[in-house]
């Protein structure tokens, strides 16, 4: 089995099918996905736990998926109710871009912050913050994220609380971990430095988004 016969059997035990991408006709229409919803929402919720990770007091990453992407995208249909054609198309352009193409990890970087006055002063301490996030494998260098492709989320003088990464793996780094190299998350940045191993449950989940 390849790693991407694994994601798309953990797709299917979950009762959604994976196209290698999202697009308006492979997506569930509005009642099929209420169904899906009632009896498949928790083992989604357990699949986006596995793939967050918190790296100190106040940045999270989301590693994104092909999963986490169909349902983020069904929850605003749903919640929108859109279904017309522009409207879904709409929703496909601005989340499927964020689907792991086979090469990269593709992850949303979260700040979070006690009270708004502190989220004001950290938001501008932390400037810059998106460029410095790194993963790293023995023996390979360091590969730091690729941030806001679509827009520029930040300012000279502050930051967004939002953003989103994708870290694009050479050949070398993907044979490491898909040979099981133990991987380190990130960063650099002065103001918030920090490292963090990644779990070994949420490796083998990171995994199953590349190819060799």
């Amino acid at each position: 089995m390849t790693d991407r016969d694994g994601l798309a059997a953990q797709a299917a035990a979950m009762g959604m099918e994976l196209h290698g991408g999202i697009a308006p006709d492979n997506l569930m229409t509005l009642e099929a996905y209420d169904r899906w919803r009632r009896e498949h929402k928790p083992a989604m919720m357990a699949h986006r736990r596995l793939r967050s990770l918190d790296l100190g007091d106040h940045l999270t990453l989301q590693f994104e998926s092909e999963l986490t992407m169909r349902y983020q995208v069904q929850e605003m249909l749903r919640v929108e109710r859109i279904f017309t054609a522009e409207g879904i198309a709409d929703e496909v352009a601005a989340y499927a871009p964020l689907v792991p193409t086979g090469t990269n990890w593709k992850a949303t970087l979260l700040l979070g912050f006690s009270s708004p006055e502190e989220r004001r002063a950290a938001l501008s301490r932390l400037v810059g913050v998106e460029h410095r996030l790194f993963v790293e494998v023995a023996g390979q260098d360091k590969v730091f994220a690729v941030a806001d492709e679509d827009l520029d989320r930040s300012t000279a003088s502050k930051t967004s609380a939002v953003h989103y990464l994708r870290f694009e793996l050479p050949q070398g780094f993907r044979d490491a971990v898909l040979g099981g190299a133990s991987v380190t998350l990130g960063c650099d940045l002065e103001a918030c430095a920090e490292t963090l191993n990644v779990p070994a449950a949420t490796l083998e989940s990171l995994r199953l988004d590349l190819v060799s």
